[in-house]
């Protein structure tokens, strides 16, 4: 999560191109949505099964990031062929997403209908329904995900699953068991017999964003002053109880638009 917010740091400042990044997780992590109440989590279970716990700077339910391949996406609004709309670049993005696992033989598409809405402060966790423009095959959410803006560009970030573990997913949110979450989600495993391999996958999924965002796309490693954001948003705000328990970010991080916040170099 300090990653994905220092690459929108640097592409705010214009210092970094537009980024697409593709992760994943070790050890598993539970991440809360920004305004969700910390107290969905059952922090003893997570402790005993070695779940760390942080919170997203986007929106949204508990995501178990576990068997999936994660995914982030920064640019400048409004950027061509990204929308200034919000929900027009959400719904593009996915679109990225659908094309890229489409090389894969999977027959996604975008969800139509938004559903019932849940609250933040509600304990069902992200994949319990699909929203309007996520990724679903046949009605069930392959890929969940969450935007926001911050100052000059969006910030997007999602989790394809690849397999899923129902006692995992149950119990670090203190759920009797995953029965009314499991049919509402499809993974890879379950459409392919076995998720592709990591390279494999990472490179259907680029071809799908360099296809319908007709860009050509380059390997990187993070910049020098990416690398020292992150590390610092780490340890102050998502490694830190302040903001992952009680919400509160750091006086001088304070969520501001970007073109505010991260005027000048970091003491």
């Amino acid at each position: 999560m300090a990653v994905d917010e220092a690459m929108a740091r640097a592409v705010a400042c214009a210092e970094s191109p537009p980024t697409v990044r593709f992760f994943r997780w070790h050890p598993p992590c539970l991440s809360l949505g920004c305004n969700q109440p910390y107290g969905v989590v059952d922090e003893g279970f997570c402790r005993r099964h070695g779940v760390d716990i942080t919170r997203r700077p986007t929106g949204g339910r508990a995501v178990l990031h576990h068997h999936e391949l994660t995914y982030s996406v920064v640019a400048p609004l409004g950027l061509a062929p990204l929308p200034r709309d919000l929900q027009g670049c959400y719904r593009l993005i996915c679109q990225c997403l659908i094309v890229g696992l489409r090389r894969l033989g999977v027959a996604a598409e975008l969800s139509a209908a938004p559903g019932q809405l849940i609250g933040p402060k509600s304990a069902a966790p992200c994949f319990i329904q699909p929203a309007g423009g996520e990724v679903v095959v046949d009605g069930r959410k392959l890929v969940g995900s969450a935007m926001r803006r911050f100052g000059p560009v969006i910030l997007q970030h999602g989790s394809l699953l690849l397999d899923w573990d129902s006692p995992l997913q149950a119990g670090c949110l203190s759920l009797a068991s995953d029965q009314d979450l499991r049919p509402m989600v499809v993974t890879l495993r379950d459409l392919l017999g076995e998720p592709p391999p990591w390279e494999e996958l990472v490179q259907a999924l680029a071809l799908g964003f360099a296809q319908v965002l007709e860009a050509e796309l380059a390997p990187a490693a993070l910049s020098s002053r990416e690398e020292g954001w992150a590390a610092r948003l780490a340890q102050e705000v998502y490694g830190s109880p302040t903001f992952v328990v009680h919400r509160q970010r750091p006086g001088e991080l304070e969520e501001a638009p970007m073109e505010e916040v991260f005027r000048g170099e970091f003491r």
